[in-house]
Order: C-alpha cells, then sequence, then structure tokens
C-alpha cells in the first residue's frame, strides 16, 4: 500500500521596512500555516533619520528641541536623558527643587502615554467605546501638563541644570483636581480592563513572554516588568527624587499574586503604574522643597561653561515603554563630538519573536500593540501564498480581529 504524503503549507507576510511614522524602520516576516504563526523575523537598521547626525552643528540647547522630537509620546523623556548625559559630562549638579519636578513632569508623561496605549489596544480588538473613554481621560492629562508647561505635547520644559517653568501655591488646586479626577476614573479603567469577558479572552493566555526570555531578550520597562522582571530605573538608581519618595518596583502579582506575562498581564502592569504615577505625583507637590528651579540660568553663560567640557556622560531615564539611554561626549566644542540614542523600543522588538509564536493572524494587531512600540500601524502588509501575491490592507488585519473577538463571545 502506497504511503499518503501530506505537504505543508505555508506562506509568509512580510511588514515594513518603510513606514511614515516609524522611528526605526523595522521589517517583519511571519511565516503563517493555515492561521497560525511558526515563525518571525525581524531586521532592523533599514533607514536611519539622522537626528544624531543633525547634533554636530547644533549646540547642547539646541539639542534638547530635537531630542524632544524623537518621539512625540515620549517627548519629555527624550530630552531629559539627554541633559542627564550633559549634566553627567558637564558635572553639573541640578537644584532640589527641580528633580521633584522633573519627577512630576515624567509621571505626568507615564499616564499619558499609558492611557493612549490603553485605548489602542482597546481599540484592535473591537472596543473603540473604551477607546473613547481612555482618551477622554487621557485628553484631562494633557490639559493639565499644558496647564504646568504651556504645550501638550512638545512642552519645551526641559533644561540642563533644571527646568525652565515653577509650580506657583496658586497651581496646587488645580494640579490636585486634575488628580482626584483620575484617580475616580480609575476605578472605572480598572473594571473595564480587568472584569470585561472579552478583554479576557482576548488578553488571557495571548503573547506570553516568560520571565526567562524576557531577561535573555533584554526586554524593558512594562513589557518586562509585566513578566515577573522587577526592572525600573527609577528604583535601581533613584534619580532626581525618585530616592526620597515611596516608590517600589511593581509586577502584576501585586494584583493578582501571580505572574504569565501575557497580554492580559501587561494591561494589569500598565493600570498598576497609572496609580503609581497618580502617586508619585501627590508625594512630589507635598515634599517638594523651595529653591531654585535651574543650576544656570543665564544660557549664554551655560554654553560657555559647557564649551569648556571635555568628557563623556550617559543619562538613563525610565520613560513610559521602558528605559531610555543617552549617551554624550563633549569634547570642548560648541557641539558635542557625539551623541548617541538608544529608545526602549530597540529592547522590545526581539521579544516579539516569542511573544508572536503560535498566535493566529487576528492575533497579531494585539500582541504587538501590548508592548506599545514607538512605530506606527502599518499601512498595508504584502502576502505571498502559493507564487502569487496579494494586500492585507490595514483595515482588513484590523477586521480579522474583531471577527475574532466577535467569535468568541459567541
Amino acid at each position: 500500500m502506497k504511503q499518503k504524503t501530506t505537504t505543508k503549507t505555508s506562506y509568509h507576510i512580510p511588514i515594513g521596512p518603510i513606514h511614515p511614522a516609524l522611528k526605526e524602520p523595522v521589517f517583519f516576516e511571519f511565516e503563517i500555516d493555515g492561521e497560525r504563526i511558526v515563525d518571525v523575523d525581524v531586521k532592523l537598521g533599514h533607514v536611519h533619520r539622522a537626528v544624531e547626525w543633525a547634533s554636530r552643528k547644533r549646540n547642547p540647547i539646541q539639542i534638547l528641541y530635537i531630542a524632544e522630537r524623537i518621539c512625540g509620546i515620549c517627548s519629555y523623556s527624550h530630552p531629559v536623558a539627554f541633559a542627564l548625559a550633559v549634566e553627567d559630562a558637564a558635572d553639573i549638579m541640578i537644584p532640589e527643587r527641580a528633580e521633584y519636578l522633573r519627577v512630576i513632569q515624567g509621571e505626568l508623561e507615564r499616564i499619558c502615554s499609558h492611557l493612549l496605549w490603553a485605548g489602542v489596544a482597546a481599540h484592535e480588538i473591537g472596543f473603540d467605546t473604551v477607546l473613547f473613554f481612555t482618551w477622554q481621560v487621557r485628553e484631562r492629562t494633557l490639559d493639565l501638563t499644558e496647564f504646568l508647561t504651556g504645550n501638550r505635547i512638545t512642552k519645551a520644559i526641559t533644561m540642563i541644570g533644571g527646568v525652565r517653568r515653577d509650580i506657583t501655591k496658586d497651581m496646587l488646586p488645580r494640579i490636585q483636581k486634575d488628580l482626584d479626577y483620575l484617580k475616580e476614573c480609575y476605578g472605572k479603567l480598572g473594571k473595564i480592563f480587568l472584569e470585561d469577558k472579552t478583554i479576557k479572552l482576548r488578553s488571557q493566555g495571548a503573547g506570553i513572554l516568560t520571565k526567562e526570555d524576557a531577561l535573555k531578550l533584554c526586554a524593558v520597562g512594562p513589557t518586562t516588568r509585566a513578566s515577573g522582571v522587577k526592572k525600573d530605573v527609577r528604583v535601581d538608581t533613584s534619580y532626581f527624587a525618585y530616592g526620597d519618595l515611596d516608590i517600589d518596583c511593581i509586577t502584576p502579582a501585586d494584583l493578582t499574586g501571580t505572574v504569565n506575562g501575557d497580554v492580559y498581564d501587561r494591561i494589569i502592569q500598565r493600570l498598576l503604574e497609572v496609580k503609581q504615577s497618580i502617586d508619585l505625583i501627590e508625594q512630589c507637590v507635598d515634599k517638594m522643597p523651595a529653591g531654585d528651579i535651574v543650576a544656570e540660568p543665564k544660557i549664554a553663560k551655560l554654553l560657555a561653561q559647557l564649551k569648556k567640557v571635555n568628557g563623556e556622560g550617559v543619562g538613563r531615564h525610565e520613560a513610559p515603554r521602558g528605559e531610555v539611554i543617552h549617551y554624550v561626549k563633549l569634547d570642548g566644542n560648541d557641539a558635542p563630538f557625539t551623541w548617541k540614542v538608544r529608545a526602549p523600543t530597540y529592547n522590545n522588538i526581539l521579544p516579539w519573536i516569542p511573544m508572536l509564536k503560535g498566535e493566529q493572524i487576528a492575533d497579531i494587531p494585539i500582541v504587538a500593540a501590548s508592548t506599545d512600540p514607538c512605530i506606527s500601524c502599518t499601512n498595508r502588509v504584502g502576502i505571498v501564498k502559493d507564487g502569487n501575491k496579494y494586500e492585507l490592507t490595514k483595515e482588513q488585519l484590523h477586521k480579522m480581529s474583531v471577527e475574532k473577538t466577535r467569535r468568541l463571545m459567541r
């Protein structure tokens, strides 16, 4: 009797690399067997935006504005990490009050980023009502950011040696009012994201990143903490005023007692961090000492001092997505000799591979979004199957995700 042979049928879905909103273009190629993801390949380094190269003709004050535009969501994290690097190289001590003000701005940005992520995650599984609610709450946070800095996104609040604007006593009631609003909404957000049956069905057991893989692949931020790795620059190095505040490295186990490392745990992680950020801002408002907000208020004098510096420095900051690192070398000229940036997305790209293997095509949007990558959605995906190429648009991929949600609810 002739033995029957079976042929493995698989096809590839390439995603990237060119995309209008990519901070660092990435190319992904998925090997699909039916609806199941068999393998994932990730390739980096296709295009460089020349952000660091632009610094070669600009002084450190001018570079602050460039750093602020590396990422629209982390528009505070990058300039403050750059400032930390310059301060390290030039041995500049910032005033104590400025350290507290920097914490407040950093935690406000964390709240804004996590709420934006929560809305996008809800959208990816077809819950646009939740998207609208979370972004409504985020609007209130952006309004508070504008009240404190004059801007909603590119805040221009950071200065080498401190901050540009102070918080006066007459501003405190408005701050507390908005924080009370956030605390009230936090309970609603927790009930929606942690108790809703549909969100549980789509997130529990999906996109698992084990603690071992998180450590091996050097994941950072909420992505690694959701896998049980207690790694947080705010706690590990206690920079700014964090050493004076009551702060611990939190994981999903603080709420549920267990860590699974799935999409659901990454939801828990960010919700816990929103609550933690509110508490940290309140602590800063209560404990913030009086004094100067910048080490050297005269910019011309500051630039003259920096021009005399020969040295290198590193700035590390716990951005909403994880640890961001800026390296600066000053060599006695107007512009730095070199400036290098490592954004958290670089670390959180490779963990996509174990997270996506074994999942369905319809899970790609929510699993990918669960790491909060600083990469915009691809406009379309090119698919090659049996030698024939066709296109899967962003809208079609989103539709597949929504349809899976509906199937699970039947």
